[in-house]
């Protein structure tokens, strides 16, 4: 067993194999694994393949219980900022400070568990003192403070991990230019509510729809995104347009406004 273990990591981890997720890593070792079956030992007459089935009419059943693969850790406490902190590392979770919560750690991802019920998942951070947030865990705080998304920590890494394309900062900034920064930003959030839960590759597809025939309005958005006949979708996009050009109105200019508080010179 040890042998054929050296075996495999020299031939099939040597070099280091690349993959885009764990997922994929794992059918790259698969297939290896069922080309390997086919190799003859040195000194057998059969491959592994035909050996491993004769073998196995002797061999006892799997336990019904295995091992546990998963560690468990409680009680954590939800910190101030929305976050827990598993091992060296703080996840964030849509609960209130003060929450107690249990972390159930596996080897690539983090379950935040409350209640009996799973509020938070993340891949798993194998790092110290890195902070892994989502966008949407602090969607319900955005909402009643609308300034500090720009420039929050959730939305930065969102950009760097490629999650919020170009399209979302050009319809975000049409809508502030309509709307004023808050309510436009609150618009926004809305927009991003809706593509947690119905999926953000139909908001990104709406979004870019929206943006190519020139409406930036969320409600016409949403209403883009549920109708599933793309045809249809260009259809409404077009006269919606055209109906809604009528309405567009530049922001007021209020500099001078400040004249009339001084009185009359």
């Amino acid at each position: 067993m040890e042998g054929e273990l050296g075996w495999f990591r020299r031939n099939c981890l040597t070099p280091v194999p690349e993959a885009a997720n764990l997922e994929a890593l794992n059918e790259q070792l698969l297939e290896r694994c069922m080309a390997n079956r086919k190799r003859t030992l040195a000194g057998r007459s059969a491959p592994i393949a035909d050996a491993s089935r004769q073998e196995r009419a002797f061999l006892l059943p799997p336990v019904e219980d295995g091992f546990p693969l998963e560690e468990v850790l409680y009680p954590l406490v939800v910190d101030g900022q929305g976050r827990v902190k598993v091992k060296a590392n703080w996840y964030s979770a849509p609960l209130p400070p003060g929450a107690r919560v249990r972390a159930v750690v596996w080897a690539s991802q983090i379950d935040i568990k409350y209640d009996h019920q799973c509020a938070a998942r993340h891949e798993r951070c194998y790092g110290r003192g890195h902070q892994i947030l989502n966008l949407e865990h602090y969607l319900d705080v955005l909402e009643k403070k609308p300034g500090a998304m720009a420039n929050s920590t959730p939305l930065q890494q969102w950009r760097q991990a490629g999650r919020w394309p170009a399209c979302l900062d050009r319809i975000w900034d049409q809508l502030e230019q309509r709307l004023g920064k808050s309510h436009g930003t609150r618009e926004m959030i809305t927009l991003v509510r809706t593509g947690s839960v119905s999926g953000w590759e139909r908001l990104i597809a709406a979004v870019e729809e929206a943006l190519r025939i020139g409406v930036t309005d969320a409600a016409a958005v949403l209403h883009i995104m549920r109708m599933p006949d793309p045809d249809e979708r260009r259809r409404y996009a077009i006269a919606l347009a055209e109906e809604l050009a009528q309405f567009e109105r530049p922001m007021p200019d209020m500099d001078e406004y400040d004249l009339l508080l001084g009185g009359i010179q």
